[in-house]
């Protein structure tokens, strides 16, 4: 279980972006944070993925709370989360060929020898094509781009996956083709989704249950689906 209880954050001192907010996500189950640009989500999402210290409240995982973030996080606890943001050119490396983008985190973790396998299995399962591998971001569109993050987010096989808004910048097919993949690998391995988004649509026929951000910094409410 991911429990965030009465989380307050922000980046500047005594100036929170979000106050009191909780949330709770099941092992398996999928749930969608819906809201505006500005109000919090992103700023949650991260807290929830532990990349971001809360200025108050408690982060739950697995029955413990947390106490570190960030690099200084047990490595059993940081690599139990895959992330995806919304631009992807901002989160690779533009030095990075997409095959070293998505090895990334095995060399990270002293994990070289499942390289090949693992980026040829990835890249299958998000629709990157061989030719696309060597090339660097500057040479492939946004959604190739995004496709490399998604298969970087899940090479180590997170327990929990976490979408800041992945499909935003993605024609129809695009994201349809990473929600799919997304999908595939949460009912093979049972993992748990927060899929952070603008569109009610989506977040609706994605999701088990939809979390609405009323107000920018307002209470959270939750609409199951059937």
């Amino acid at each position: 279980m991911l429990e965030l209880r009465a989380i307050t954050a922000g980046y500047a001192r005594n100036a929170p972006v979000i106050r009191d907010v909780s949330l709770t996500l099941a092992p398996g189950e999928a749930v969608g944070l819906l809201g505006p640009s500005g109000c919090g989500k992103s700023t949650l999402a991260r807290v929830a993925a532990l990349l971001h210290r809360p200025d108050a409240g408690t982060v739950v995982l697995d029955g413990e709370p947390v106490r570190r973030w960030r690099h200084r996080a047990p490595r059993a606890r940081r690599t139990a989360f895959g992330v995806v943001f919304q631009q992807p050119r901002l989160s690779a490396d533009p030095r990075l060929t997409l095959t070293d983008l998505i090895a990334e985190p095995l060399r990270a973790t002293g994990r070289r020898h499942e390289i090949p396998e693992r980026v040829a299995e990835l890249a299958t399962a998000t629709g990157l094509t061989a030719d696309l591998l060597g090339r660097r971001p500057h040479e492939v569109s946004d959604g190739q781009l995004q496709r490399a993050c998604l298969a970087r987010a899940l090479v180590l096989r997170p327990r929990w996956l976490v979408c800041d808004e992945m499909t935003a910048m993605l024609d129809a097919s695009t994201a349809a083709a990473l929600v799919a993949a997304v999908e595939d690998y949460r009912a093979t391995t049972g993992a748990g989704l927060l899929a952070v988004g603008h569109d009610r649509t989506l977040l609706q026929r994605w999701c088990d249950r939809t979390v609405h951000w009323e107000e920018c910094r307002g209470p959270l409410r939750a609409e199951s689906h059937g």
